[in-house]
């Protein structure tokens, strides 16, 4: 048996070559799985894991010796992480002006801008819990959640270390079980969070900063404790490599991005934990031996780097090629292209900066410098987006008909070749906005709101209730409403239709329990009509249904005397229609689908016997298809905001016809 460490710095100086190519094992994983498998592999995991272990043991050495400084810790901090990391942001600023469809460039901004200030997991969490904002593409910048994190670790690490030693005081073995205990709630409470939040909502727990805090924190209690464990060497030799086997199978095994964090993060973190317990071996066939070979040293070096490429190269690739998968050869020159660009901003940026004689002062003037050259950056293509975002026609002039244009005996009074609506710079925002209508907590489900538009004494109550393609009508029903007197009630859930049973995800219970509490809110308000989608999943294949639970809800309704207004769903594609029409042009073909492709002929609610009779039928598929096609533009309008929805704009072209049709099939 061996002690394999006496002090924290022994642990630090002896374990360096091996921790620099765990990391570089790490990032390694990370941009195989992202470029050859378009999968995530769980090397984030790690590096949260190396970096709690590393700074823990820094933090705890330095408030042995007196209070922890503060401001050259960070500004080494900044040093290191700031000049790299803004590098990769202003070239993809340049980039993504030249190279992304204008679509994407709010966005990508916003999130640029995030990604600067380190807060861009929270910019993704917002958006994962925003069901209006889960239409849009990977981000290019996407990966600096993780960074993000990071940086918010490195902050407020240590100010917990110094509020730990202010209660046990310098002494080394009292301060080092205060901290130990500390970290051990903090590991506790914050994993509990993450399998509870992952079970609940695992989009916001993948980005959320507290669901990972455990994994620095289990970093930390090696770095406190790892000096105290023996072990054999030929046991050491084994936990080294069942560590580097779990590490590389953990992506493929598990669906890391659906599943993470929560418990399943454990396995790449366990594993990373075994090859740091395994240490320096000294045996020919130790992992320790493999992970500090020149090779594993130096892509450790540039890992930070390699990482922070990788993912823009194959972002920008697969938006140039159009493509969604780019191959084993495609994904070995992205790999090339990011190793290359890994080792220029590695010797030419970082190098440079790390060996400048700087001071405190001039770390954190290149912080600043490199902050503000970014975001003057992103302001200025911001300005460019917001000037190309304003347009002086709108919607129903006689250059923009919109839906208008496919009724039979329409001719253009304006010009059928002028500019599309919405913009292209703003499509991906393109909703109803319900900004000024009163909403408040469901009575059954405090997480959603139910909204209702401000009218004095109106004519008639409409209940919209159900997904984002009831939201999307929510266009088209206010100017016919505001033009009829009616008042609208909006109950919405994204990814839930109204039924009896989930639709989209089976196992799904939050939304059968939402679909409750918005029938009761419907008997309470008692409404003239009920509006809610007659079918789904319209698709290519003819794939459209009538899912029993819809029925069943509907027929709910007519126990208590409540009519249904259901209408048929919209085309769903496997692409982004206006993302097509940039790509190929105006009326281009391909950007559409034949209507027999989507659209039988009969609907398939028309085919369900013992219909009940308070149900009533609304197929607007006359207003997005002609006889034949069913195209991405419609009298100067563009239909599709992304691949399912459809366009505020091209909506509100509607409102007349769909306010003719209420009309007549409920007899007002």
């Amino acid at each position: 048996m061996v002690r394999i460490r006496t002090t924290d710095e022994q642990v630090a100086r002896r374990f360096r070559p091996e921790l620099q190519g765990l990391r570089a094992l790490a990032v390694a994983l990370v941009v195989v799985y992202h470029v050859w498998f378009n999968r995530v592999s769980g090397g984030v995991d790690v590096f949260f894991l190396i970096s709690g272990f590393l700074i823990t043991g820094q933090l705890f050495r330095a408030a042995a010796r007196g209070p922890i400084p503060f401001r050259p810790m960070w500004g080494r901090q900044i040093a290191r992480l700031f000049p790299a990391a803004l590098t990769v942001l202003l070239a993809t600023v340049v980039a993504g002006l030249l190279l992304l469809p204008e679509a994407r460039w709010l966005q990508t901004v916003r999130e640029v801008v995030a990604s600067a200030f380190f807060l861009e997991n929270w910019r993704l969490a917002a958006d994962a819990v925003d069901y209006s904002a889960q239409h849009n593409t990977a981000s290019v910048v996407q990966h600096f959640w993780s960074l993000s994190i990071q940086v918010q670790f490195y902050v407020v690490w240590p100010l917990l270390v110094a509020l730990v030693a202010m209660v046990a005081g310098r002494a080394r073995e009292r301060l080092r079980g205060h901290l130990t205990l500390t970290l051990l709630g903090v590991f506790v409470a914050s994993l509990v969070f993450s399998v509870l939040l992952t079970i609940t909502n695992q989009p916001l727990a993948y980005f959320h900063s507290l669901t990972r805090v455990w994994e620095f924190a289990l970093g930390g209690l090696l770095a406190l404790g790892i000096d105290a464990i023996v072990l054999a060497p030929r046991l050491r030799v084994v936990l080294g490599w069942v560590g580097i086997i779990g590490l590389l199978s953990c992506g493929m095994v598990l669906q890391v991005g659906s599943v993470f964090p929560g418990y399943a993060a454990l396995w790449p973190t366990l594993c990373a934990s075994l090859v740091i317990l395994a240490g320096a071996t000294g045996s020919p066939h130790g992992a320790d031996r493999f992970l500090s070979t020149r090779a594993m040293r130096y892509l450790g070096d540039i890992s930070y780097a390699l990482y922070l490429w990788h993912w823009p190269v194959l972002l920008f690739v697969l938006v140039v090629g159009e493509q969604e998968t780019v191959g084993f050869e495609g994904g070995t020159l992205i790999i090339a292209g990011s190793l290359l660009l890994a080792v220029l901003t590695h010797h030419l940026v970082e190098e440079p900066v790390r060996r400048a004689p700087f001071g405190l002062r001039g770390q954190y003037r290149v912080g600043a410098v490199s902050l503000v050259v970014v975001l003057v950056a992103a302001a200025v293509w911001q300005f460019a987006a917001v000037a190309r975002a304003n347009p002086l026609a709108a919607i129903g002039d006689p250059d923009h008909p919109g839906a208008i244009a496919l009724l039979d005996g329409f001719s253009y009074s304006g010009s059928p070749d002028a500019e599309a609506l919405p913009p292209m710079i703003t499509i991906n925002e393109d909703w109803a906005h319900l900004e000024h209508w009163e909403c408040a907590p469901l009575a059954g489900f405090p997480a959603m709101d139910r909204c209702v538009q401000p009218v004095d004494s109106p004519t008639r109550r409409i209940v919209l209730v159900g997904d984002s393609h009831i939201q999307q009508y929510a266009a088209a029903m206010i100017p016919a409403a505001e033009d009829r007197g009616w008042q609208l009630v909006t109950i919405m859930r994204g990814a839930c239709p109204f039924s009896t049973a989930s639709e989209v995800d089976p196992d799904d219970q939050e939304c059968v329990d939402w679909n409750e509490a918005a029938v009761q809110e419907i008997i309470d308000l008692q409404p003239d009509a009920v509006f809610a989608l007659a079918s789904r999943d319209v698709r290519a294949g003819l794939t459209e249904q009538t899912p029993p639970g819809f029925v069943e809800q509907w027929r709910r309704l007519d126990e208590l005397g409540i009519p249904v207004l259901a209408v048929r769903d919209n085309p769903r594609f496997d692409y982004s229609p206006p993302d097509c029409l940039q790509q190929h042009g105006r009326g281009a073909q391909e950007c559409g689908v034949a209507r027999d492709e989507v659209y039988a002929p009969v609907p398939p609610y028309a085919l369900i016997p013992d219909m009940p009779a308070n149900v009533r039928f609304l197929d607007f598929s006359d207003l997005l298809c002609n006889d034949r096609f069913c195209p991405a533009e419609v009298g100067n309008v563009l239909v599709y905001m992304d691949f399912n929805h459809v366009t505020a704009t091209y909506m509100a072209s509607m409102a007349p016809v769909v306010g003719q049709r209420i009309d007549a099939e409920m007899g007002w």
